[in-house]
């Protein structure tokens, strides 16, 4: 909570985020699930997966380099829920990318709550 409290560390979730099914039959009402997150995190979906496809891998890259403005030293912090290993996975992933101030909080949101800290309605990063 510290590194939160200082402002200094990006909090990214990569909690993920289902696509609309494909072969809904037409009128169908698609009612996006709600996703809470930390305050103030950045919530990057589907970038925790053991392999990435060329398309989450970009994305995820592309999202890293706008939110660090291209400071591979920038502190970054991923979580998911607690013991989730998508986070920890994504973390791995953002080391392989050159950054260097890397970390994983393993309690996640549901962690987060429970500490006492706020969470909010996540909208994932185009």
């Amino acid at each position: 909570m510290k590194l939160w409290a200082a402002k200094t560390a990006i909090f990214i979730d990569v909690y993920p985020h289902p696509p609309k099914p494909s072969n809904l039959p037409p009128g169908t009402i698609w009612r996006e699930a709600t996703h809470m997150t930390i305050e103030d995190a950045v919530w990057l979906p589907n970038v925790g997966y053991g392999v990435l496809s060329p398309e989450h891998d970009a994305y995820f890259r592309r999202n890293l380099e706008m939110l660090t403005k291209g400071d591979k030293t920038k502190p970054l912090v991923f979580f998911c829920l607690r013991n989730c290993w998508m986070s920890w996975n994504a973390a791995r992933r953002a080391l392989s990318y050159g950054y260097s101030h890397v970390d994983w909080y393993r309690d996640g949101s549901d962690g987060w709550q429970e500490a006492g800290g706020f969470v909010v309605d996540a909208h994932p990063l185009p």
